[in-house]
């Protein structure tokens, strides 16, 4: 067998140290790529789009305007529900109280005037009560005088019971269904509110636009987004690592996350650690090709920071302090 050249032996031992070397660094980050929970505003009752106040690419701060549809079912609604209320209340009001005074200044005059024909009929009884041991009056006379006193003093307990009643209010049931009719219209107009001021959305959070879904004119279904949202809070990164390094992250820890053109590092703590692991390729799982096996994991970094990151985008996650290649 003919003899490899010294030189090239050195030659090709130097290749291989300087293959391990690079194995070596390309081991020692976590491929990955940004990803992000978006916020997708919608109106929970359908309408027409009427104001769009964004679009894609907008930043829009918290409880900025975000788009209106149109009210005109729901403000007429509004309005009923608010008349109906006032109905309520009045007829509430009407029952706690008694009658009008003029009601009960007739009925006090009622009283006075058959307080007088009982006074008038009592003497009168007294007078046929006096004739009649003389004889001179009949027995018919006496009674009819009798019977025409106890008439008039009925009559005057009548109007004293009626003037009672009239300076009270109705009858305690009366004013307890008055007082439900009036809860069930203050509930009306509430839910009336509330379904109009739900035509009306606003930004939840600062945020950017990340897209638009319909234009003014279009007609939204109930629960349709209209704008999707991306806090920066909501960017993260996402990654892979193999089971047989798992053991070397937990949550809370520090990573760097490295992209081309991002500049200096920028720094996330692992947010969360699957716990189902995936197969990089469809092998059945033993001890000699577990290093298949990976786990995803997700770090979060500062909102500020997240601003550099594009969801989509490849990242290099390696441990905090862990050199580049």
């Amino acid at each position: 067998m003919k003899r490899i050249p010294r030189l090239l032996q050195q030659s090709i031992a130097t290749a291989l140290v300087v293959l391990a070397a690079c194995a070596d660094q390309a081991n020692d980050y976590y491929s990955g790529y940004a990803e992000a929970d978006y916020v997708r505003i919608a109106s929970p009752i359908a309408g027409t789009l009427a104001k769009l106040y964004l679009q894609r690419g907008d930043h829009a701060d918290a409880n900025a305007p975000a788009f209106v549809l149109e009210q005109d079912s729901e403000r007429a609604a509004r309005e009923q529900a608010a008349a109906q209320l006032q109905r309520a209340a009045a007829q509430l009001a009407d029952a706690q109280k008694g009658r009008r005074p003029d009601e009960i200044a007739a009925v006090d005059a009622q009283l006075r005037q058959a307080q007088a024909t009982a006074t008038a009929s009592a003497a009168e009884l007294a007078r046929q009560t006096s004739l009649i041991a003389g004889g001179a009056v009949s027995q018919s006379s006496l009674e009819q005088a009798r019977a025409a006193a106890q008439r008039d003093r009925e009559r005057v307990s009548e109007l004293q019971a009626q003037l009672r009643i009239n300076r009270l209010g109705a009858r305690s049931d009366e004013i307890e269904a008055a007082q439900q009719d009036l809860k069930a219209a203050q509930a009306q107009l509430a839910q009336a509110d509330w379904r109009l001021a739900q035509k009306t959305q606003r930004v939840p959070q600062a945020a950017e636009v990340a897209d638009v879904l319909y234009r003014e004119g279009e007609w939204v279904a109930a629960g349709s987004p209209v704008l999707s949202l991306l806090p920066p809070q909501n960017i993260k990164a996402r990654f892979f690592v193999p089971e047989t390094e798992l053991g070397k992250l937990k949550l809370g820890q520090t990573v760097e996350l490295r992209c081309d053109g991002c500049g200096a590092p920028i720094a996330a703590r692992i947010s969360f650690i699957a716990r189902e692991a995936e197969y990089t390729s469809p092998l059945i799982y033993s001890k000699e090709n577990r290093a298949n096996l990976v786990f995803m994991l997700e770090a979060r970094p500062a909102p500020t920071d997240a601003l550099r990151l594009h969801p989509g985008q490849p990242l290099e996650i390696r441990p905090a302090g862990a050199a580049r290649q």
